[in-house]
């Protein structure tokens, strides 16, 4: 590391997402882990998916060890503008058909769980009142 540190913005850490040149946001600091990527226990599709955005709250999910940790620090190639990273990120979720919960075979069988006992009981009740009446 030099005594001065670049500093980068999301848009130019985010040119950086493919498997031959990868580049993450982890805790205000860019690290490019494209040497990396080959060797990480978690496979290079982990890495990659964390990309373009800040992997902070990824990287403490998984709770690196501290020696992974120390590892960072040769990969490190400058700081994050945090101006740059979104507060929050709003999620749109996938657009899907409408469901009708009453089309479907799960319903039928319900509905069938339901009704067949009340039939035979019905019948076991009507096969009672004409027996005993004869």
């Amino acid at each position: 590391m030099s005594g001065e540190r670049k500093v980068y913005n999301l848009a130019e850490v985010s040119e950086h997402n493919t498997p031959k040149d990868c580049w993450l946001v982890i805790e205000g600091r860019v690290y490019d882990v494209t040497k990396f990527l080959e060797d990480h226990p978690g496979g290079d599709d982990v890495l990659l998916s964390s990309t373009g955005k800040d992997a902070t709250n990824d990287f403490a999910d998984v709770g690196h060890s501290s020696s992974a940790r120390a590892m960072m620090d040769e990969f490190y190639v400058g700081d994050i503008d945090s101006a740059t990273i979104p507060t929050k990120m709003k999620y749109t979720p996938p657009k899907q058909p409408h469901y009708n919960q009453d089309k479907t075979p799960e319903f039928v069988i319900k509905l069938l769980q339901f009704l067949v006992p009340f039939l035979i009981l019905g019948l076991a009740v009507g096969i009672r009142f004409y027996t005993k009446s004869a």
